[in-house]
Order: structure tokens, then sequence, then C-alpha cells
């Protein structure tokens, strides 16, 4: 498995209006994506730090492949809701350290 880590920091004023874009129009077209198995949305507790997406993968190429094709799109949508542009991360994800993680992205595949 792989993972995407990205970093992003909303503006305080935009934050609920930025997750509702993430839940409406971002992770539906996350779901489409070849490879595709979930993403992890950290948002902190004291308004001004940085908010994390994980988004775990089947493949690095299937990440990859989107990473090129699609992300920058949503960045673009992101971007009025940000105060600095988002930064991106890439992760192995060592499964044998996850085992309930990777037991329930695997249930269906």
């Amino acid at each position: 498995m792989f993972a995407r880590v990205l970093e992003m920091t909303p503006r305080v004023e935009k934050k609920e209006e930025m997750i509702q874009i993430m839940r409406q129009e971002i992770l539906p077209l996350l779901k489409k994506q070849s490879g595709f198995l979930e993403v992890l949305a950290l948002v902190p507790e004291v308004a001004t730090e940085k908010m994390i997406a994980i988004t775990i993968w089947t493949e690095k190429y299937e990440a990859q492949k989107y990473a090129k094709e699609i992300f920058p799109r949503i960045e673009q949508t992101l971007k009025p809701y940000l105060s600095e542009p988002i930064a991106v991360k890439h992760f192995t994800v060592e499964s044998r350290l996850c085992e309930k993680l990777f037991e329930a992205l695997h249930v269906g595949v």
C-alpha cells in the first residue's frame, strides 16, 4: 500500500466550508479513482494548526497517476480556502504495523 499525506492550513473563517467541499466534491472524485482505498482526514483541535489528509492507495503507480491527472484540479478547488499552499509527502504503508486497518481496507477488495 502507498500513502499520500497532505498538510493544509485552512483559513479559519473558511474551515467548515472547506470541509463541506471536501465531503461533497473531493471525496466522490477520490472514490472513482483506480487504486484508491480510503482517506483519513485529521482536523486539529487548534483552529490555526494544519489539517492533515492521508489518502491510502493499493499501489504507488495509482497514486502517482492520480497526482498527475486529478490532483491539480483538487488543489485549485481548495486554494481559496487555504492560507498557504498544500504540502504533499509520499510514504509506503507498513501494513504489518496496522493490521486492523489493513484488514478493514481489504474487505471487499
